[in-house]
């Protein structure tokens, strides 16, 4: 829809934008109101490129678009049905957890087999582990590859599916190779859009599922849902959108808490949300209440850090990571709030 900035187009102005909607395929239909005219888009109006030349022409106020920019995304897309199926539970069905430390210690590895029999006694899904680390400060550590086994082994002891982040296409290739089952997309990777081509064509044809943190500066929902969109693009639906907090940080929490853009994601996506309330405060004591926000919001499901002696982690662990019985507390408060949601009174 072009609003134009006067009441209506003159003859020549009408003349340039119907030639420009034309060269994409598109017409153009006046509405015609009592003191203002504006001109339906007619046709795929999605086109950026498209968008871009209206709204630098002079006579142009603004385009509002009617369509979703995400085709595969969108929430009235052939993919609304797709369910995501991971560690026997269907996302929407039940409260999806992944838990797990935030850094694998490779040094200390009895930490993460003791820590991922405390996730599935807490009746945790997915074992979340860290196994390559995008570090602020190139001195501090920064993962390692002996990792990746550690973190399958302990699959292979509890039965739990994995998930580790991957930061460049190397990773990807070992990951995959070693069997990960969900691969992570942090928050400073959220827009490396050769990566999310990459991982989307790795992907496909495969049953592998996408987390897909939000970008660590506060943007708009769709640029998060337009870069799951790159990943979906390939083949592979099974994407999962993850709120993790976003920068300038709120005062004494590690970031802005950002679960409240939940009930917004699913206006307009039918992807699921999981939210990582760890990297939203930062602080062990705040992340339970942030969890069970997160719930009240409509998550799907949650992402928490957690060890088995987090003092002794690496890391966030020290700081973010639950113990075992705040981890099995939270979980269990979080399915009673879920259940409660998700009951006949509040449908």
């Amino acid at each position: 829809m072009i609003l134009p900035k006067s009441n209506r187009l003159t003859p020549e102005q009408l003349a340039e934008v119907t030639a420009i909607v034309g060269e994409f395929g598109c017409k153009l239909q006046p509405i015609i109101g009592a003191v203002r005219t504006i001109y339906a888009i007619v046709g795929d109006e999605r086109d950026e490129l498209m968008i871009n030349r209206l709204e630098g022409l002079d006579c142009v106020d603004r385009v509002d678009r009617i369509q979703s920019p995400h085709k595969l995304m969108d929430r009235r897309s052939d993919l609304a049905s797709h369910r995501i199926t991971l560690g026997g539970v269907t996302l929407g069905t039940e409260l999806f957890v992944i838990a797990g430390p935030c850094t694998i210690d490779p040094k200390n590895p009895q930490f993460l087999f003791e820590t991922a029999h405390a996730v599935k006694e807490a009746g945790a899904h997915v074992l979340r582990g860290g196994v390559w680390k995008p570090r602020t400060n190139p001195y501090s550590f920064q993962g390692d590859v002996k990792s990746l086994d550690l973190l399958l082994e302990a699959s292979r002891r509890t039965g739990l599916p994995v998930d580790a982040e991957v930061m460049d296409e190397h990773h990807l290739r070992l990951a995959l190779d070693a069997g990960v089952h969900m691969l992570q997309v942090g928050a400073r990777n959220a827009l490396n859009y050769s990566l999310l081509r990459a991982i989307g064509a790795a992907v496909a044809g495969r049953d592998t599922v996408i987390l897909l943190k939000r970008g660590l500066h506060m943007g708009p929902l769709n640029e998060f849902i337009a870069a799951a969109e790159y990943i979906v693009s390939f083949g592979n639906p099974n994407v999962i959108l993850c709120p993790r907090g976003t920068a300038p940080a709120l005062d004494g929490y590690r970031n802005h808490p950002d679960e409240s853009i939940t009930p917004l994601l699913k206006e307009k996506t039918w992807a699921p949300v999981v939210v990582d309330p760890s990297h939203s405060v930062g602080r062990a004591a705040y992340v339970p209440a942030c969890a069970l926000a997160a719930v009240a919001y409509g998550a799907d499901g949650l992402c928490l850090e957690a060890h088995v002696q987090p003092a002794k982690g690496i890391g966030d662990d020290p700081k973010q990571a639950l113990a075992p019985g705040a981890l099995a507390a939270t979980v269990a408060q979080a399915r009673k709030l879920w259940a409660l949601s998700h009951s006949p009174v509040f449908a």
